[in-house]
Formats: C-alpha cells, structure tokens, sequence
C-alpha cells in the first residue's frame, strides 16, 4: 500500500511539474497534430485503401486515424526516457534515495504522469480529427475501448522509455534512443499504408508488430471497417484477433519492461 501512495505522490509532482512548463504540453501536441492535417491532405487521395472505392479520402481517414493515435502514445516514450534522465542528471534521484519510500515508486510515478499527459494530447488530437472528417461509427462504450487500448500501449512503451533514461547518461542522449528505434517499428505497420504493397518478410514483421495489433483493434472498435472488417487486416492471428494481441503485447512489454527499469534503477541507487 505504501508503494502505491509513494507512486502517486511522485506522479503527482511530476504533473505539477508539467503544469509549471505548459509547453512541453503544447509542443507534444504539434507534432501529431501536423501529421493528421499533412497525411490528410496530402496522401488522403494518393493511397487505396483494401475493399474502399480508389482514391477515396474518407476512406483513408478513417484508415489513418488510429495510426496517427498510436504513433502519438508511442511517442510519448521519448519524453519518458528524457525525463527520468533529466532528474537522473540533476541529482534528484540520490534525493529520492534519502526518502523512506519504495524504490520502483520513482519509475512508477513518472510513468503515471506521462500517462496523464498523453491521455490530454490523445484527447485533443480526437478533436482535430473530427475536425478533418474523421468519425466513429460504434457505441461510446467501443470507443472509449479502443482509446484505453492505445493509452495501455501508450503506458506500456513509457517502461521501454524508463530503461532507456536510466541506461543513458544525459536527457538528449535518451531523446534520440527513445525516437531512433520507434520510427520503423510505427511505419512498418498497418498503420499509414496497408501492407499488401510491402515485400513479404515485412508485411510478415507488420502484421506481428504490436503496434498493429493496437492500430487494428482501435480501428475494429471506432467502427473504421468496410463490411464490418477493420481496414487492412490480414490472416495473421494478431490481426484475426487484434484485440486481444494487443492486451497481450502491452501487458507483456509491461511485465517485462518495468522490471528491467526496477531493477536497473536499484542497481544505479545503489
């Protein structure tokens, strides 16, 4: 129970510290918010969507849309890495230390708060999104579902973050390990082009990729399908059953991420 209290005490003063930088919040949101208008507009009428008529820009947006919500939950590991560098660089850690508080709380309340934070970026990247023409067509209950499934992924890849401000010594150094390896993880996926115009041996890395199983789902439950079959799913099982992989590669990357930080972050408070 202690752990708990001592991880939301540290959650909530890195939210405070959020709070005092807002534009760490406003620059967060500019990145995304160019690539739903860019993709939009500029490829919108340029990409055949599976099973929807050719050239069709409606289709694509609702094709784009849970891509475009993933890669910003994903993204958000950069700012985790960064972040828990930074306070590993300025010393706040060997202050954590002197507290009577439990050693994982530190990582814990960190990632709760960029879990917050990116619950307010996917919040207002949805309102862009209906602004351009995106929409749902499921029950609020489905929707909401498939907006938890990407926080959950969202959460998940702030552990990869955690690691990799810990293993790095500055917080620039673990910007670019957060972003390097996220661009052919995101762009190898179902979530831009389908992937029947890729070479076999990547549709096969896409279609297991975990970040498709999310992009997947989310588009099954927004009720972005064409005869009831979300856009560009294929016959692998993560695709058959997207919803499920996607609880399974996130608990999974969780379960085997945090303890990697945990005990990373004993050995460097040692």
């Amino acid at each position: 129970m202690s752990g708990t209290t001592d991880s939301l005490v540290i959650a909530h003063r890195n939210l405070l510290r959020m709070s005092r930088i807002p534009e760490m919040i406003l620059f967060g949101l500019i990145q995304p918010v160019m690539f739903v208008v860019l993709f939009t507009y500029v490829f919108g009428g340029s990409i055949n969507v599976p099973g929807a008529p050719a050239g069709s820009a409606s289709a694509y947006k609702e094709f784009l849309m849970a891509g475009i919500f993933a890669q910003t939950v994903t993204f958000a590991t950069a700012g985790a890495g960064a972040g828990i560098a930074d306070d590993m660089h300025k010393g706040l850690i060997d202050r954590f230390r002197s507290l009577p508080m439990a050693r994982g709380a530190v990582l814990t309340g960190r990632t709760l708060a960029d879990l917050v934070q990116t619950a307010v970026t996917l919040t207002v990247l949805a309102g862009v999104a209906l602004i351009v023409g995106w929409r749902t067509h499921e029950n609020i209950g489905k929707v909401l579902g498939g907006f938890a499934l990407l926080l959950l992924l969202g959460y998940a890849f702030t552990w990869i973050g955690a690691l990799i401000g810990l293993t790095v010594r500055t917080p620039e150094a673990a910007t670019s390990g957060g972003l390097i390896w996220l661009f052919p993880l995101t762009f190898i996926s179902i979530a831009f082009v389908p992937v029947n115009g890729m070479p076999r041996f990547l549709q096969y890395v896409a279609e297991w990729n975990p970040f498709s199983a999310t992009v997947a789902a989310s588009r099954g439950l927004f009720g972005n399908t064409i005869d009831g079959v979300p856009l560009s799913v294929t016959g692998a099982w993560p695709m058959q059953h997207p919803v499920w992989a996607s609880i399974i590669w996130s608990v999974v990357i969780i379960a085997v991420f945090r303890t990697l930080a945990v005990r990373k972050y004993r050995r460097v408070d040692a």
